[in-house]
């Protein structure tokens, strides 16, 4: 009987569903990665940032228009416009070889 309580008590101090809000007043439990609406094996990493979103993506298993789809999928969770797309080099190009980086800025 202790043990069943104890699990109960444990189970309990578990962190709830966060309410916490990205700048952009996008919900932090949004799963970015299916947001941009590229394919799963496509995204990299996707992140809120000053400048806007940065998507680390496999260009060879994306469809035609990737970042362009990417772009106007993240800047609508904050309903705003895509601004610019800049393409960035990657600091370690061969830790994940065809990878892609880009910074969306929306407006």
């Amino acid at each position: 009987m202790p043990a069943l309580v104890l699990l109960v008590l444990v189970a309990a101090c578990g962190r709830a569903p966060t309410d916490d809000i990205l700048r952009g007043g996008v919900p932090a439990n949004t799963n970015l990665h299916h947001s941009t609406g590229l394919p799963a094996e496509s995204v990299r990493t996707v992140n809120r940032n000053d400048a806007g979103w940065r998507l680390i993506y496999r260009p060879h298993t994306a469809p035609a228009g990737a970042e362009q789809q990417a772009a106007h999928a993240l800047c609508s969770l904050e309903r705003k416009r895509v601004a610019q797309i800049v393409r960035l080099p990657l600091e370690a190009p061969y830790d994940d070889p065809g990878a892609a980086k880009i910074d969306v800025i929306c407006a």
